[in-house]
C-alpha cells in the first residue's frame, strides 16, 4: 500500500499525459501507414477471420499479434474501425506510462529533484514524437522502444527471464530490436545470459511462426521488402543523403511529390539495414572484448549502449522516419535519469528531432533538413561513443553518479530466478 500511495500521483500524471496524446494523435486514420498495413488485418480479426488476419499482416505482424487481444475489446460495445485503432495503440501508451513511473520511482529513491522528475516524466509519456509516430499510424514504434529499455533494466537487476521476455517480446514487435540484444545480455551475469538468450529467442519464435506459416502475402512479402536491395526510400534525415543524386521528380506514399528529392545509390539500400545489425553486434563484441564477457556491464553502460546503438540505427537507415527516433530517445532518457542533473540532453535530443523531422520539412530544402540532422547527431553519436568507451575525458559532468544508483556489482542486487 505505501508503494501504491506513493506512486498515485505520478501514474495519474502518466495516465493524463497519455490520454492527451491519444486525443491528439488518435482522430483518425485515414492516409496514415495503419490504413494501408494494420488495419486490413485488424479489421479481419475484428470480424472473426483468424487466418486471415495472420495473412493480411504487415512486415511487423508480431507487433499485431501482442496487440490482437485489445482489437477484440471493441466488438464488446459494437465500436466500429476508429474504436479498433484507437484500442490497439493503447498497449503502446500503457508502455511509456509504465515505464515513465518506474524512472520516477528510482528517481524518487535517490532523491532527484522535481524539475528532473517532471522532465522525465513527460518525455515518456507527453513526447512530441510519439504524437507524431501516433499520427503516421505507427504506435508500435514506442511499444518496441519501452520493451529495450525495459529489457536493459530487468538485466541490471539481474532478471534474467523477465529481461528474455521483454527482449523477445521487442524482436517480434519489430525486428530492429536485435540491436538490443548486445546490451541486454552483456548487462547480465556471463552464467545467466544463456538463459536470457533462449526465453527471447523461444517468445519471439512464438510469436512470429504462426505469421510464417498462415502468410504467403502480407508478412512474408513485407519481410522480403524490409530486406530488398531495390527499395526507392531514401530520406533525408541519414548518413548517406548526400551521396545520392538530383533526377526525376521524386514521389512519396499516395504519390505526393517530394521536391528536391534524391535518388539514393542502389548500394545504400544492399548495405543499410545489414549494417544496422553490423554495427549493433560490433558495440557488443568490443563491450565484451573489454570485460564484459567475464564482468556484467553496469546499468548505465548498458543503457549508454543501447542508447549508442539505436541512434547508429537512425544515421544509417536510409528509411529513416521520425519516429525511429523514438527508441533512441527513450533510452537517452532511461540513462539519464540515472545522473545527479535534469534530463536536459534527452529534452535537447527531442527538440532537435522535431526540428529536424518536422519543423524544417516545412521551411528548408531536403538538402537543408540533412546537413541540419547530420550536424547535431553525428556529434551526438560521437559523444556517446566517448562516454562509453573513454568516460574519463568527462569526468565530474556526464560520468557523475548518485550513490543510490551506481551500479557497481556491490551495491547491485543478487539476481533472483523468477
Amino acid at each position: 500500500m505505501k508503494r501504491v500511495r506513493e506512486n498515485a500521483l505520478c501514474s495519474a500524471m502518466a495516465a493524463a499525459g497519455c490520454a492527451t496524446l491519444a486525443w491528439l494523435g488518435l482522430y483518425g486514420f485515414a492516409w496514415s501507414d495503419y490504413e494501408n498495413e494494420a488495419r486490413p488485418a485488424f479489421e479481419a480479426l475484428a470480424h472473426g477471420h483468424p487466418l486471415a488476419f495472420l495473412q493480411l499482416a504487415p512486415a511487423y505482424g508480431g507487433s499485431l499479434i501482442e496487440r490482437a487481444p485489445f482489437a477484440l475489446i471493441p466488438g464488446l460495445w459494437g465500436g466500429g474501425e476508429l474504436a479498433v485503432y484507437r484500442m490497439v495503440a493503447l498497449p503502446c501508451l500503457l508502455a511509456s506510462a509504465v515505464l515513465g513511473v518506474y524512472l520516477l520511482t528510482r528517481m524518487r529513491s535517490a532523491g532527484r529533484s522535481t524539475l528532473a522528475k517532471a522532465v522525465a516524466l513527460g518525455l515518456c509519456v507527453a513526447n512530441p514524437i510519439t504524437l507524431v509516430a501516433l499520427e503516421l499510424g505507427h504506435p508500435e514504434e514506442i511499444l518496441g522502444a519501452c520493451l529495450c529499455v525495459g529489457a536493459v533494466l530487468a538485466s541490471a537487476r539481474g532478471r534474467a527471464l523477465w529481461a528474455g521476455l521483454l527482449l523477445g517480446l521487442a524482436i517480434a514487435n519489430k525486428e530492429w530490436a536485435l540491436i538490443a540484444a548486445g546490451p541486454v545480455l552483456l548487462a547480465l551475469e556471463p552464467r545467466r545470459r544463456g538463459a536470457c538468450l533462449g526465453v527471447a529467442a523461444a517468445v519471439s519464435v512464438a510469436i512470429l511462426a504462426p505469421l510464417a506459416l498462415a502468410s504467403s502475402g502480407g508478412f512474408a512479402g513485407g519481410t522480403r521488402a524490409v530486406a530488398s536491395t531495390t527499395s526507392t526510400i531514401f530520406q533525408p534525415w541519414q548518413l548517406w543523403w548526400f551521396l545520392g543524386h538530383h533526377g526525376a521528380l521524386v514521389h512519396g506514399a499516395f504519390g505526393v511529390p517530394k521536391p528536391g528529392y534524391r535518388i539514393g545509390p542502389a548500394w545504400t539500400g544492399l548495405i543499410s539495414h545489414p549494417l544496422v545489425i553490423a554495427v549493433g553486434a560490433a558495440v557488443a563484441v568490443s563491450l565484451w572484448l573489454r570485460g564484459a564477457r567475464r564482468t556484467p556491464l553496469d546499468q548505465q553502460d548498458a543503457l549508454l549502449a543501447l542508447a549508442l546503438v539505436l541512434l547508429a540505427r537512425c544515421l544509417l537507415d536510409t528509411w529513416d522516419a521520425v519516429y525511429y527516433a523514438l527508441p533512441f530517445l527513450l533510452a537517452l532518457l532511461a540513462w539519464e535519469s540515472q545522473r545527479s542533473r535534469p534530463p536536459m540532453l534527452a529534452l535537447s535530443s527531442t527538440v532537435l528531432v522535431w526540428l529536424s523531422f518536422q519543423w524544417l520539412a516545412q521551411h528548408a530544402s531536403p538538402d537543408v533538413q540533412a546537413a541540419v540532422f547530420l550536424g547535431w547527431s553525428l556529434p551526438l553519436l560521437l559523444a556517446l561513443g566517448l562516454l562509453l568507451y573513454a568516460p574519463s575525458r568527462f569526468a565530474g559532468t556526464w560520468r557523475s553518479r548518485a550513490p543510490e544508483l551506481t551500479s557497481g556489482r556491490s551495491r547491485r542486487p543478487q539476481a533472483t530466478p523468477i
